[in-house]
């Protein structure tokens, strides 16, 4: 008996050291080919799956970043063929939202309004950019496969991937290396961020055209974050007004005069309200008249479908946690869902402030994950024993001089080539199609580019492309937006 604990001992460890010691390649490709049918029209295309390094200044690997390619086939001339270069968010998330649910060639078995059936898997994605544009889906470090390279001793200081700044330097970095890899320099070249990925390519667009000298013909927001846009105060509280009531029209919890009207009526007007009245009104804060504020409460109260009273005692400004909680207390005890509130999450106890879960995340968690674990290993034929990071160890995460949002503003008018596409989801809490709105308002305060911002909005929410109609509108927005992006062949980029 005590030689077989000793010989379990030793296996046990054995194993332990095996799995620190599983590595992905620094610099590796594997390349499979496929075909899609996109509107009707068959389109041949290689995937290529791999690793490419980040350099430090020395010219030594210092990371490796698992992407994956999709590069259309038989296009010999790719100097008027767009590129498209896709981040997710987080930060901590691996580019796998988009990759395998919005632009890509494959996405996700899911059902028409984007929850999980079994069995799970991915399928062709009729609605693809593929045809218009070749994309390459990148995994910042410490997400999807991507990792730092350390050896023995050698370690890697964390400041220099972790935080708004850092992730937007070697990112430019590795953007550099990847185009001029692939002979992508003549090409026209977009980016494309989700949530905090929308603070990345904010930031990256002045990086690479300062520090890289590589200008851009597009940037596309997916549901924006505030990308260092200030919106603090009353201007914060009289933004969740909207979402609020975008909310509770799903779930028929307005008044039936509203409620008996489309979302993109009701929303027009309780924009108005916020903006004209509710605004205004906070900003005297606990000097404001008490008739006027109970007037205020009780519209509020019409606009969102919770009580008066709800809204009185939080001096009119009802946290985002507490409406997610409150909003269904009384039909059925449902908790409602925080990036999309179309979804519905059950509590422990029906009494709180918030949450005991994010409905929805949970519910994306269980297509996403199988999902990419299969697609990667079995499909593009990428190998590996690591473990794919849906959400990866990168905190704590220097959040400090996000000036991105003044950052696009800059490359933007330092290019006039470059335009941004904003896209976000009526029924995100998280990052609301009205923030998303102010976004634009704020972005160009001299309002002399503010014909090269465009503004498109789902009925659905974070991931607004999980909805089967607005994974089809979606992309054609995004279509639209490049075709149109593209300048005149032989037009001069000046003002």
């Amino acid at each position: 008996m005590k030689n077989f604990a000793t010989l379990f001992l030793c296996f046990t460890s054995l194993l332990i050291y095996s799995q620190n010691r599983i590595k992905l390649p620094v610099d590796t490709l594997v390349i499979t080919s496929h075909n899609v049918n996109i509107n009707g029209k068959t389109i041949n295309y290689t995937a290529e799956t791999g690793t490419q390094p980040v350099w430090n200044d020395q010219g030594e690997p210092v990371a490796s970043l698992f992407y994956t390619y999709y590069k259309r086939s038989n296009i010999e001339n790719t100097e008027n063929r767009p590129l498209v270069i896709s981040f997710n968010g987080g930060p901590g998330s691996a580019s796998v939202w988009m990759h395998l649910a919005y632009t890509g060639p494959r996405v996700l078995k899911i059902d028409d309004e984007g929850f999980p059936v079994q069995p799970y898997g991915v399928k062709t994605n009729p609605h693809s950019i593929l045809d218009i544009a070749d994309i390459v889906y990148v995994n910042p470090v410490n997400t999807g496969y991507s990792r730092l390279i350390e050896e023995g001793e050698k370690k890697q200081d964390r400041k220099d991937f972790f935080g708004v700044r850092a992730d937007i330097s070697y990112l430019a970095g590795w953007i550099n290396t990847f185009v001029t890899r692939n002979n992508r320099w003549l090409s026209p070249k977009y980016l494309i961020g989700e949530s905090y990925g929308t603070t990345r390519v904010s930031g990256l667009a002045l990086e690479l055209q300062n520090s890289h000298w590589m200008y851009l013909n597009g940037v596309i927001l997916v549901s924006p974050t505030d990308i260092g846009i200030e919106r603090g105060g009353p201007v914060a509280i009289a933004n969740r007004l909207p979402i609020f009531a975008a909310a509770a029209w799903y779930h028929d919890k307005l008044p039936s005069n509203l409620q008996n009207k489309d979302l993109e009526e009701v929303l027009p007007e309780v924009e108005e309200f916020a903006i004209n009245t509710l605004l205004p009104f906070l900003v005297k804060g606990g000097f404001s008249n008490a008739e006027e504020k109970q007037k205020i409460a009780s519209q509020m109260s019409e606009y969102s479908g919770i009580s008066e009273k709800v809204i009185l005692q939080n001096n009119l400004a009802v946290p985002f946690r507490y409406f997610w909680k409150e909003l269904m207390r009384e039909e059925g005890g449902f908790t409602v869902g925080r990036l999309d509130s179309r979804y519905l999450g059950i509590d422990s106890k029906e009494a709180g402030d918030s949450p005991d879960y994010n409905a929805e995340l949970t519910s994306w968690l269980h297509s996403f994950t199988p999902a990419i674990n299969y697609y990667l290993q079995e499909e593009l034929n990428f190998k590996t024993d690591l473990r794919y990071y849906m959400f990866g160890p990168v905190h704590p995460w220097d959040r400090s001089g996000d000036n991105s949002g003044e950052n696009l503003r800059q490359a933007m008018a330092q290019n006039p080539n470059l335009d941004v596409l904003i896209q976000a989801g009526y029924f995100d809490g998280a990052t609301t199609y009205f923030n998303a709105k102010y976004t634009m308002w704020q972005l160009d305060p001299s309002g002399k580019m503010k014909d090269r911002i465009n503004f498109k909005a789902y009925r659905s929410g974070h991931m607004m492309y999980l909805r089967n109609e607005d994974l089809k509108n979606a992309n054609d927005d995004i279509r639209s937006f490049i075709e149109t992006s593209l300048p005149v062949e032989g037009q001069s980029a000046k003002y």
